[in-house]
């Protein structure tokens, strides 16, 4: 593994592994296999048209493989003291151990392929993992949007630091960018544990996503520094699965405006002894546009990219704040 880059390459590649392929699970449903209760399908364009040439899906369809036909009764989830149930609309017939006892082993079947991140069905009282109604009397309305689908609490239950999405808030951009970034960095972390965890593995692994996680949580990335400091001082198997928990833990800290513009200062540092005057009022100018959102990140970050290679400043040159994931999905061109 790698964590520099020849000119030209894009940093996210130096720490790909071809044999370790990024590979994300997804409710079958999404890439148009018509398994849904009416014989239909919810293809979603950017899964299979955009995000496809990037990663390998594995398909699941809960309501199928727990035992359900085709067609078949609608399902709702409905409240009840001793929680939300997953029941047939109308007849009532209660699918929630069903569901239950199969979700556990075949998450767990899932798990282990190497799965590097998981996109469900919105709305979905098995895969819905945000807002989904449910059908409870005592309640104003008799409905309230607060459930998450059986299934989707199967995969967090058994892997809370697996980045999670559904299908319509990948429309969102900023979610978007979040979810992939986060799904690239748990493939570099999945290649790295299966080459084997070492001091000085960590350390590579830690300078090269500095500034994305300074992107994330300030005071995580401080913390994240200190653990691998510590080697030698405790046992590295502790540094290691401490390191794990809270580099997961800093992804799931948005990426906000300001801490961009705290980072992109940060790199801008590296460079204000080799710029021209012109360059260096260029990069400013850059920084407080997008501060201001007249342009997208992608704008600073690019003239930055650009004198980074020019100047052969090789430590800022290995960042994978630079280029997270693919430029061509282009996603820091909405954020």
């Amino acid at each position: 593994m790698q964590a520099t880059r020849e000119a030209g390459d894009e940093v996210w590649r130096a720490w790909h592994d071809e044999a370790e392929p990024i590979r994300v699970g997804v409710s079958a449903c999404l890439l148009g296999a018509e398994v849904r209760f009416d014989g239909g399908h919810k293809r979603d364009r950017y899964l299979t048209d955009v995000l496809d040439a990037n990663v390998i899906w594995v398909p699941v369809c809960p309501e199928i493989e727990a035992g359900m036909g085709i067609p078949r009764p609608v399902v709702q989830l409905r409240g009840g003291e001793e929680g939300d149930r997953l029941v047939v609309r109308g007849s009532g017939e209660d699918w929630t151990t069903r569901m239950e006892d199969w979700a556990r082993p075949r998450v767990g079947e899932l798990l282990g392929l190497g799965l590097d991140g998981f996109v469900l069905k919105k709305d979905s009282p098995s895969c819905g993992a945000h807002r989904v109604r449910v059908y409870d009397e005592h309640v104003k309305d008799g409905v309230r949007r607060t459930g998450v689908g059986l299934f989707a609490r199967a995969v967090r239950d058994a892997a809370p630091d697996l980045p999670l999405e559904e299908e319509g808030r990948l429309h969102d951009p900023v979610l978007r960018e979040r979810f992939i970034e986060a799904v690239f960095c748990s493939n570099r972390w999945r290649v790295y544990e299966r080459r084997g965890p070492s001091r000085r593995g960590l350390v590579a692994f830690h300078e090269a996503h500095k500034f994305l996680l300074l992107a994330h949580d300030e005071g995580l990335y401080r913390e994240l520094g200190r653990w691998v400091g510590r080697f030698g001082q405790v046992d590295d198997r502790e540094v290691h699965a401490r390191y794990r928990a809270l580099f997961f833990e800093a992804l799931r800290r948005p990426a906000t405006v300001s801490r961009h513009v705290n980072v992109l200062e940060h790199l801008f540092g590296y460079l204000k002894r080799v710029v021209t005057p012109i360059q260096k009022r260029e990069i400013a100018a850059a920084i407080e546009d997008y501060r201001a959102m007249r342009v997208p990140l992608v704008v600073p970050i690019t003239l930055l990219r650009f004198l980074v290679h020019t100047h052969e400043v090789d430590y800022v040159r290995g960042q994978l704040y630079l280029e997270p994931h693919p430029r061509e999905l282009m996603l820091r061109n909405h954020v």
